[in-house]
């Protein structure tokens, strides 16, 4: 197996969107410190992950569990899309919002979509000769990079995300989402560790190494999802709690 070169692309655009959320959140006022700590270590995980060697299956491993379910749920929790609506002047603010509205984005933002983009590319990386191949193509192990950095970002923003989201169920409903794609996920990796229907051109014991590590890890990164979505509801529930108290004195 030879090691992939460096996305430098993707890393600089990932400093540049740190850089700017930072720009913009000193210059928001009563923007929340835990939001831009969140953002900023997702996105040095995510530059971590991208800059890590893939010599073997378990960089592999490790740098899928860095970009796609790590740094993710940083990114979200820093509501970088709350915070560029509340910078931008009226008009492209507007305009903003109509994107996000718009059918194609709902689409994109349906559960359903975010679940199957995640889970299919792992079926898909796994389970075929995909993994063969990008072995040997720079080009295509950037491509199914970028796909795993943006569906991390698309799965974690509909279960936990801050930003508003057009099709977020309810918590319970999200859980249970969750739930079919740990479910799905810790499948994977024992297939992985056995043996058994993957296509993954590797030793034995890095095979093995990969497998426990997204095993494991998934299962921490997942654990710290499902955290954020009850705290989420927690918080919600608080500011309700804060409008109702506020009625009686107006």
């Amino acid at each position: 197996m030879t090691a992939h070169s460096v996305p430098t692309g993707l890393l600089l655009l990932t400093v540049l969107a740190a850089l700017g959320y930072e720009w913009l959140s000193l210059h928001t006022p009563g923007w929340s410190r835990w939001r831009g700590a969140a953002f900023m270590s997702g996105a040095a995980v995510l530059v971590t992950g991208l800059a890590l060697p893939t010599h073997d299956f378990t960089g592999h491993a490790l740098q899928h569990l860095l970009v796609a379910m790590v740094a993710p749920l940083g990114l979200v929790l820093g509501a970088p899309v709350t915070l560029l609506l509340r910078t931008l002047p009226v008009g492209p603010a507007r305009r903003l919002t109509r994107v996000l509205r718009s059918r194609p984005a709902r689409v994109a933002a349906h559960p359903v979509t975010a679940l199957l983009l995640t889970t299919g590319g792992l079926a898909a990386l796994y389970l075929t000769p995909l993994y063969a191949r990008l072995l040997t193509d720079p080009v295509l192990h950037h491509v199914v990079t970028i796909h795993f950095v943006l569906s991390g970002c698309l799965f974690a923003w509909v279960i936990a995300g801050a930003d508003p989201a057009p099709h977020r169920p309810s918590v319970p409903a999200r859980l249970v989402l969750l739930g079919v794609a740990i479910a799905f996920h810790a499948t994977l990796s024992q297939l992985l560790y056995a043996g058994a229907l993957v296509q993954v051109p590797a030793t034995t014991a890095a095979r093995q190494s990969g497998a426990t590590l997204m095993y494991y890890g998934g299962d921490l990164a997942e654990l710290l999802l499902a955290l954020a979505v009850v705290q989420s509801r927690g918080a919600t529930r608080r500011v309700a709690g804060r409008r109702r108290a506020a009625v009686p004195a107006a």
